[in-house]
């Protein structure tokens, strides 16, 4: 029973409390800049041989090396540029891609940055892989030249005992002689080494100074020096052919990429 003069009321609870602190924006995590490396598993299963997992167990057991080392470190990154190989073969995490240029006068065979023009400015939309250029043709010489990231491919064109025959149209200042073009077939001592050739005739329908050279060097400076060497000037170099691949179709300075076909092709030269 209540007292009496009390009130007997009902209970109102009290306002509760606001615990909800206001919502603050959260700043962004600044983004990881992308320094260019990748886990070594991932490197290893991105290059087709295996999974993660796989990989993971392959370098615990040494099949991995880098840049001639074994490592057997998980989360060991790549640098970009690094040497990796497995079993001793060396992979690439990209997926292959072939290029094919040809090349005008005024750009150097060359990765560097340094060098003015270089053929990596016309190809520099052709694809995001790291192509490099298999040989190389001087700064003024024309014609076709391959770029690939395939290791095989390059080990292929750059072996001096396989090699990969090409075909060059060269001008000459004057006339070559049939007695200097038989000397040529036959191959030439320079400076206590023999330089060969695969095979060199007269353009038909051209100047006797205008030849077709097959050679498999790698580069165009033995052209120079062969000619060099009988007392011929040469003043134009045009790579036509490499490999079966031609200049049909494909405008001087311009790109292409070769086709499934092509490929197959060139991997069983």
């Amino acid at each position: 029973m209540s007292q009496k003069g009390e009130r007997k009321g009902k209970y109102r609870p009290s306002k509760k409390a606001d615990f909800k602190q206001k919502k603050t924006q959260s700043q962004p995590s600044p983004k990881k800049k992308d320094d260019g490396t990748i886990r070594l598993n991932k490197y290893v299963a991105n290059a087709g041989i295996c999974s993660r997992r796989e990989a993971d167990m392959y370098i615990s057991i040494g099949n991995v090396t880098v840049n001639g080392k074994i490592v057997n470190e998980m989360g060991y990154k790549v640098q970009p540029g690094d040497d990796v190989r497995f079993d001793g073969r060396r992979i690439n995490p990209e997926p292959k891609a072939y290029v094919l240029l040809n090349k005008p006068k005024g750009f150097a065979t060359t990765t560097s940055s340094e060098k003015g023009n270089t053929v990596m400015d016309l190809i520099a939309k052709s694809t995001t892989a790291r192509i490099k250029p298999i040989g190389r043709l001087g700064r003024n010489a024309m014609g076709l030249l391959l770029f690939t990231n395939d290791e095989e491919v390059h080990q292929r064109f750059t072996n001096s005992k396989m090699g990969v025959a090409k075909l060059y149209h060269i001008e000459l200042s004057k006339n070559l002689k049939a007695a200097d073009l038989d000397r040529i077939k036959e191959g030439l001592v320079i400076e206590g080494k023999k330089v060969s050739i695969e095979e060199i005739s007269y353009v038909d329908g051209s100047p006797k100074k205008e030849v077709g050279l097959k050679i498999k060097h790698t580069g165009n400076s033995v052209i120079r020096t062969i000619f060099e060497h009988l007392n011929y000037e040469v003043v134009k170099i045009d790579c036509v052919t490499i490999a079966g691949l031609t200049k049909k179709d494909l405008p001087r300075g311009n790109w292409r990429h070769l086709t499934k076909q092509e490929v197959i092709n060139l991997k069983m030269i």
